[in-house]
């Protein structure tokens, strides 16, 4: 017999611990689990025959732990080897992967598999190239597990997502996976699990993403409230030191949010991207225009506001100027109305800036920044602030770095950022005028994990971790696990429970 397999991860379950002993004798799923369950009630029947104590207390819930994953390890390993039949025999001869043939090993092979209740054996059946050498053996029942690099689907869940939070160390999800799971893995079996996680979980984070931004605009549009939804972009930069031969070079990693504001001007949730320094930020640009107009295809409804919130750095401008002004409707083909700001407390730090200039230090400087910056909220207000401005440049000297300093931030206020400096025409119709969840997005996505003492990265393997990161907070990872759970193949293999072929599912 030769049936077509399609498997995506041949070599997912590689690597395990080989022995040269046999099959275990098959028993009855009760009299597996019988003695665990035996040492368990026994357990519970000694805490309730002997004095209570505090410590007693303790020391059974300790117990109880241990004897729970000792039960849930031997049913897990019972039922993982009860899903092909106990004789290789009854398995096709051959198969056919990619047009190439493969022939049946004589025997099952073990592979010691990583769960949530601790380690098991796997016993399964492999079939090795017929004509090649050198490609990995198949082993079609571990796939249909969905056991990724000897880690079932929980447990790697589990070990990503412990990698996803702020303040995760290698460390200390190992040191987790021994105390909650019983698992002694090293480093390098940590990061290949979480890199096949990560890779898995990316491919559908973008769907996952839209979605969730569509459902954000639903709530806002079915929202009472004096203006329109708003879909509000922010992106800004964060700066990373690599070491180099006689110095430190730095490089920014991007960051950005795509947030929906409902008709009373609050934020309602919001989806983050982030990719790790690369010149001219290009991929992350793909990837946010991409959202965005996926978002802007499948929203039915009246579209919302739309604007465009960062600070004005060259790669931010870049975007603005040659993808979102010219940018149209993908179903339309209507010119879609970006509105352009530039964040409020960026153009704060300008204003103390002049002003230190200006005045030098002490109580004249902060009282000139407080009226300039209520300026600043008002109709006008920009022309009015660079009025109050050329006013004291005029009346004083300024020489060497003060005046650098202050032509630099005045020019920052002066050439081309003006019309972006709208707040009250903003404030007024329901467009945040500060890039706040952009500057606590570099600090939760990147500073918070990845710039924690000690840490050094490798661009591939930050990315792996920003890809998980913005997955949790995105608030898209359920999902996005599903998703990649989901990603399956089907092949035509006859099971242990019918005698007819059927349909079943191999992992991707």
């Amino acid at each position: 017999m030769t049936y077509s397999l399609h498997l995506l991860a041949i070599a997912a379950t590689l690597g395990g611990t080989r022995s040269a002993a046999s099959p275990p004798v098959r028993r009855d799923a009760e009299e597996a689990l019988a003695p665990a369950w035996t040492a368990l009630v026994q357990l519970v029947r000694d805490f309730a025959a002997a004095a209570a104590s505090p410590a007693a207390s303790f020391a059974l819930e300790q117990q109880l732990r241990d004897r729970l994953r000792e039960l849930g390890r031997v049913g897990l390993e019972w039922a993982y080897n009860h899903i092909e039949p106990e004789g290789v025999d009854a398995l096709p001869s051959h198969v056919v992967f990619e047009a190439a043939p493969y022939t049946r090993l004589g025997r099952k092979t073990p592979q010691v598999v990583a769960t949530l209740f601790g380690k098991v054996s796997l016993w399964r059946t492999g079939y090795r190239p017929t004509q090649r050498t050198g490609d990995p053996t198949l082993f079609p029942r571990a796939h249909q597990l969905g056991i990724v690099a000897g880690a079932t689907p929980a447990v790697a869940e589990r070990a990503a997502y412990d990698q996803s939070e702020a303040g995760a160390t290698q460390r200390r999800t190992l040191r987790r996976l021994r105390d909650d799971h019983g698992l002694t893995w090293g480093v390098k079996t940590l990061r290949g699990v979480v890199e096949r996680v990560a890779a898995g979980m990316a491919a559908g984070r973008h769907d996952e993403q839209v979605a969730n931004v569509l459902e954000l605009l639903e709530q806002a549009w079915v929202g009472t409230g004096p203006h329109k939804p708003v879909l509000s972009v922010g992106r800004d930069g964060i700066s990373f030191g690599r070491p180099v031969r006689g110095g430190t070079v730095f490089e920014v990693a991007t960051a950005v949010t795509v947030t929906v504001m409902n008709r009373r001007g609050r934020r309602l949730g919001t989806v983050y991207l982030a990719h790790t320094p690369e010149s001219k930020q290009g991929t992350m640009s793909r990837n946010l225009t991409r959202l965005v107009t996926a978002v802007l295809q499948a929203w039915e409804r009246p579209r919302p506001r739309l604007c465009y919130v960062t600070d004005a750095g060259d790669n931010e401008a870049a975007y603005d100027a040659t993808v979102l002004r010219p940018m149209r409707h993908p179903r339309t083909g209507d010119r879609l109305a970006w509105v352009r700001v530039v964040d409020y407390y960026h153009a704060s730090e300008r204003l103390w800036a002049m002003a230190g200039a200006l005045f030098g230090p002490g109580r004249q400087a902060q009282t000139w920044v407080r009226r300039m910056q209520t300026l600043l909220k008002r109709p006008n207000g920009i022309r009015r602030v660079l009025n109050s401005v050329s006013v004291h440049r005029s009346r004083q000297t300024r020489k060497g770095k003060r005046r650098t300093v202050f032509d630099k931030a005045y020019n920052y206020l002066l050439r081309k950022r003006t019309p972006f400096l709208r707040s009250a025409a903003y404030r007024r119709v329901g467009i945040p005028c500060g890039r706040g969840v952009t500057e606590a997005a570099c600090k939760t996505i990147v500073t918070q994990r990845l710039k924690l003492s000690g840490m050094r990265w490798t661009k591939g393997g930050a990315q792996t971790i920003l890809d998980l990161r913005v997955l949790n907070l995105s608030g898209v990872w359920a999902e996005a696990y599903q998703r990649l759970l989901g990603g399956v193949q089907s092949v035509h293999v006859p099971t242990y429970a019918a005698k007819v072929p059927d349909d079943l599912k191999i992992a991707a």
